[in-house]
């Protein structure tokens, strides 16, 4: 190890040097120190952009960062930090992560920008690493403060970035904490450019983190949960009850898709009426109580609670397919697309393949006849959305303020196979959309 003495020089006040002295890191494992300078990173600048992935080298050249204008940007400051929250269990990670998002972006100075960062061994499944990447471009003591007061508090490893006396090379210490409790940098490296992966590095930390992909695995995460969300416990015992009605009856089920202000809602009345059918929603009516509480946790808790309202549904369907076709106002679809749309960064390009699995229907969950995807063009669904005002999620208040996220969840909408989803312009009038889909629901359905 390195002792913390020779990278003093490095720290430019007394103040910093004291602070990472006493708490600028938690301990790494052995296991994943052995293998941090494996690992990748990718920071996301924002702006819809490809994220900017950098390797660590410990024998660099300057001629690494040239022509390389992105990784420059990230580096454009007076000193960096980066935060790793890879300590406790899925459920402690999760929170942890959120909480120190808020601490950050309400405490750290103005001179601060807090980025979303990644670390990973490329196409290695369940090897993503959330965090943050902080540029200080002053070099503030209370970015130390700050940070100090948060580590006393919180286990995470801790990262700083900085360019050495008279050297183009930014150098990345790793901090830890020794034996007698004294802090120490165990790695140190040089940070360069590397290529962008096939694959963007949240694709391998999608199936049962953020889409769930069986009863079971969405069961579990809110079965991890129920000591500090006791909520959890009446959901699991309604999605408990649904799995004794799994078996569909001889009736159609379609589904109807859209983000808001498509019309789903008008549609699905109509439909119900017009079939004669049964009209369901996903999430559950009977879910409603807790919806506030979950939709407040970390993608992997709210995530697993929205899979168990699908299979609640489900049950709902098989239920009343039995007696009448069933018209179910958004289902999987939703759960799956707006959550990949999240997870993954930058432009539609960035989402994973049309082969990948995370498109795939979990296989233990009622699969539907049909699924009817409503679009209408940015301009109509604002004019409709103007007009019906109402409270929003925090994910339906950024789809109406952000377009590239919407052509993301459109687009993963599309990319959901077997079933795919029959695309339908929602546009024109309520009559003419309807009597479009009662035809494709003819053919299709033959009713």
């Amino acid at each position: 190890m390195i002792p913390i003495r020779r990278v003093v020089r490095f720290l430019k006040t007394p103040f910093q040097y004291q602070a990472c002295l006493l708490t600028m890191a938690r301990p790494l494992t052995l296991c994943h120190l052995n293998r941090w300078c494996l690992r990748k990173f990718a920071v996301e600048l924002g702006g819809g952009t490809y994220p900017v992935y950098f390797a660590l080298n410990a024998n660099p050249s300057v001629k690494d960062y040239e022509d390389d204008l992105a990784f420059q940007k990230l580096f454009d400051c007076a000193k960096g930090y980066s935060v790793h929250v890879s300590t406790g269990d899925r459920i402690q990670r999760a929170r942890l992560h959120c909480d120190l998002q808020n601490t950050l972006v309400s405490r750290l100075p103005k001179t601060c920008n807090v980025l979303d960062l990644v670390d990973f061994q490329p196409d290695v499944k369940n090897s993503v690493i959330k965090g943050f990447f902080i540029q200080d471009s002053k070099d503030s003591q209370q970015t130390d403060r700050v940070l100090q007061e948060l580590f006393q508090r919180h286990s995470f490893n801790l990262c700083t970035y900085f360019r050495e006396e008279d050297d183009k090379l930014w150098w990345q210490y790793v901090w830890s904490q020794t034996d007698h409790g004294e802090m120490t940098v165990v790695k140190k490296n040089c940070v360069v450019p590397t290529e962008t992966p096939v694959t963007h590095p949240s694709e391998t930390n999608i199936i049962n983190n953020v889409v769930f992909y069986s009863f079971e695995e969405a069961y579990n995460v809110l079965k991890e949960c129920i000591k500090i969300i006791p909520e959890s416990k009446q959901v699991l015992e309604a999605a408990e009850q649904c799995l004794s009605s799994v078996k569909r009856g001889t009736f159609p089920v379609i589904i109807v898709e859209g983000l808001d202000a498509t019309g789903k809602t008008t549609l699905t009345q109509s439909l119900s009426q017009a079939l004669e059918g049964s009209l369901l929603k996903s999430p559950p009516e009977c879910l409603s109580p807790w919806r506030v509480r979950f939709d407040a946790e970390p993608p992997l808790i709210r995530r697993a609670f929205y899979a168990l309202g699908n299979y609640i549904t489900a049950g709902q369907i098989a239920t009343q397919s039995a007696h009448s076709p069933v018209i179910v106002d958004r289902y999987w679809h939703s759960t799956a697309a707006y959550a990949i749309a999240t997870e993954v960064s930058g432009k539609a390009e960035n989402l994973p393949a049309l082969s990948s699995d995370v498109y795939r229907w979990p296989s233990d969950l009622l699969k539907p006849d049909l699924v009817v995807l409503l679009t209408v063009s940015p301009a109509e669904r604002q004019r409709r959305l103007q007009a019906r005002g109402g409270d929003k999620t925090k994910e339906e208040a950024e789809l109406e303020a952000n377009q590239l996220f919407r052509q993301k969840v459109e687009e993963a909408f599309k990319r959901i196979e077997d079933p795919a989803c029959a695309v339908i312009d929602a546009g024109p009038a309520r009559e003419e959309v309807l009597k479009e889909v009662l035809l494709l629901i003819n053919n299709k359905c033959h009713l």
